[in-house]
């Protein structure tokens, strides 16, 4: 039997059922591409409709297609091969296409459609994701991305396309589309039943029409019987959960979306402080806030006995808590926003805090509870940009660990200048060392400190500190040369000369 999300999939925009602002707003963006050449971001949810909407624009359209997918390896190789002939007007036969940046025939465009852009990681994927944030920028064609998790996409990407969210979509919207398929595959049905499939999708079109291919399997007909009564196992998303919270169901109920989000109290209690007074007027934030207050004592309790028993009274209280604050419900659409602060991964952050405790000789629990915190202040947004230069020398910290840092953007102009200058500061280093290992300790001395003025006074301290043990600039207790001292004292110096990467280098 033929997958019937295949054979039934829109083949124009006007099909795309469920997510009429969505799709209204996506035409828009195709018709109007000419003005503004901006990519889009499409997310939301699995099975809403995202990949079929992009095809069904190119349909409508008349543009040609160029898909890379999760199962293609996306490094930056390929993709430059693949998408970035595509994006910069080279047509599927290699000749130049006729609607490229200087406008023209908009049928020979082609439409590039990157799937799942929030899964791009790991070995297969290195660089993959700086290829398509230049592409988008450089791009001479329209590109969709195609994300479940908008906030899984670095920054820099988000910041330079623009982006539709596609909703759940509700029993009411996936219904009629079961009854079409039903028909046209000549199944007689009840109407329970297939309100049944609906309801159990929990807005998962392509899930419900995949079970009521399961159900309709060697039958000419389904009644409510022939429907498994168990419910999918879906976890709710973020962005619904805190509709739900901030704007539209009770106390009761937000609790029970909040069991259904698969993030953890502390996380959930961090996005609805973040996105709360987007909502809320003043009267309504002043109550919320106490029962936030509520929510953090509990978690601090957990962190303080690792009784996590007590994570059920903090979700009580960022949950039923915040939405029993709320004077009645709540229309529009809000964008909401990721917790401030908040690290792009879990492997950036403890890379970064240990080479952090590794470099300044503390523990990875002080370099996390009172270096990095300093760091992100002193360096916020890479102001000022030298400190900040000195910085990510100081600690060889990447694109993603400045971006982690100072809270910009991972793939911005900005952030990438400021790792190649703590690059080539480092390699001056290293080579002012290794010239300065037989030419003297005066050479060291005025070498190995480049992070700036403002490391003068620390400078000062150590030489005072190597004067009192006799080891001046002169190089020897009494005035001596280099060669007055032993090898060991050398590699000593040069040990001491690299692990200058504590706080005191560039403050």
């Amino acid at each position: 039997m033929a997958d019937w999300t295949e054979r039934y999939r829109p083949s124009t925009l006007s099909e795309v059922r469920g997510n009429d602002k969505a799709r209204d707003a996506f035409a828009e963006w195709a018709r109007s591409w000419d003005d503004h050449r901006e990519a889009v971001i499409l997310h939301g949810s699995p099975g809403v409709g995202k990949t079929s909407a992009a095809h069904a624009l190119a349909s409508d359209m008349g543009w040609e297609t160029v898909e890379l997918n999760a199962s293609d390896q996306r490094t930056a190789d390929v993709i430059e091969r693949f998408a970035g002939r595509a994006a910069r007007n080279a047509t599927l036969g290699g000749s130049a296409a006729g609607g490229g940046a200087s406008g023209g025939d908009t049928a020979s465009r082609q439409l590039v459609i990157l799937d799942e852009a929030d899964n791009i990681h790991g070995n297969y994927d290195r660089g993959g994701a700086s290829a398509i944030t230049k592409l988008v920028k450089e791009s001479g064609q329209p590109i969709v991305l195609i994300a479940n998790e908008f906030y899984d996409i670095s920054r820099g990407l988000r910041n330079a396309c623009r982006d539709i969210e596609f909703r759940d979509v509700s029993a009411r919207s996936i219904v009629p589309v079961l009854r079409d398929v039903c028909r046209k595959e000549g199944i007689e049905f009840e109407s329970d039943a297939l309100q049944r499939i609906a309801e159990r999708n929990r807005g998962d079109l392509r899930g419900a029409i995949n079970d009521l291919q399961a159900a309709c399997e060697g039958r000419s007909s389904i009644a409510v019987e022939d429907v498994v009564t168990a419910d999918r196992d879906k976890a709710m998303g973020i962005f619904p959960f805190l509709d739900a919270v901030l704007k539209e169901e009770s106390a009761e109920e937000s609790l029970r979306s909040a069991y259904a989000v698969d993030e953890t109290p502390d996380d959930l209690t961090k996005w609805i402080e973040d996105n709360m007074l987007d909502v809320y007027d003043a009267g309504e934030a002043t109550r919320a806030y106490d029962f936030l207050a509520n929510a953090d004592v509990w978690l601090g309790r957990v962190r303080a006995s690792q009784n996590y028993s007590y994570w059920r009274y903090a979700t009580d209280n960022a949950a039923a808590g915040v939405a029993a604050a709320r004077d009645g419900t709540k229309g529009g659409w809000t964008r909401y926003g990721r917790p401030q602060f908040w690290p792009s991964s879990d492997s950036t952050a403890d890379e970064v805090v240990g080479k952090i405790a590794e470099a300044s000789g503390c523990s990875v629990a002080t370099a996390r509870r009172e270096v990095l915190p300093f760091l992100s202040a002193v360096t916020h947004h890479c102001k000022p940009r030298d400190l900040t230069v000195a910085m990510a020398a100081a600690y060889d910290l990447d694109e993603a660990g400045v971006a982690f840092v100072t809270g910009s953007g991972e793939s911005t102009n900005k952030v990438e200048s400021i790792v190649e200058d703590a690059r080539e500061r480092r390699e001056e280093r290293m080579a002012d060392h290794a010239e300065g290992a037989f030419a003297g300790g005066a050479a060291r001395a005025d070498d190995s400190l480049d992070a700036g003025d403002d490391a003068a006074p620390d400078r000062e301290g150590r030489e005072a500190g190597s004067a009192a043990d006799g080891t001046a600039d002169d190089g020897g207790p009494n005035g001596g040369g280099p060669n007055d001292r032993s090898a060991a004292d050398e590699d000593v110096d040069a040990e001491d000369d690299d692990g200058q990467s504590g706080l005191s280098d560039f403050v």
